[in-house]
């Protein structure tokens, strides 16, 4: 009987450290972590094409949406816009902050054209 009680806690243990270490590499905890702290983060699902990513730099939360072409290869990235969550918060960025974010963006997806929507077009434009 007592054999069987330390099994049971030692699986509980695992068990408990398996779920902390999933908590810790959540990619979702870190894009939180990384905007509160006011630095950079990718978070993309590159299982999923289709699905839309969302970057943070300097507090601004963006989000970007892949267009795939749908007739030669079906995983290639051929379009993306991106525009931010919180308007009020882009008077942190400047040109410079958007060449970088255009750059790594182009770096995951080389073959794409990148449109920034309005509040975030007129800044690289300056």
């Amino acid at each position: 009987m007592l054999w069987l009680i330390r099994i049971a806690i030692f699986a509980l243990v695992i068990y408990f450290l398996a779920k902390i270490i999933t908590y810790l590499r959540n990619p979702k905890r870190k894009l939180q972590l990384a905007h509160t702290e006011k630095r950079y983060y990718f978070y993309d699902d590159s299982e999923n094409i289709r699905k839309n990513f969302l970057i943070t730099y300097n507090g601004v939360l963006l989000e970007g949406e892949k267009y795939v072409r749908s007739n030669e290869t079906p995983f290639d990235v051929i379009s993306i816009f991106v525009w931010p969550h919180d308007l009020q918060l882009l008077n942190t960025l400047n040109y410079q902050d958007i060449l970088f974010l255009e750059k790594e963006v182009k770096l995951k997806y080389p073959n794409a054209t990148i449109d920034w929507k309005s509040p975030i077009k007129e800044i690289g434009k300056k």
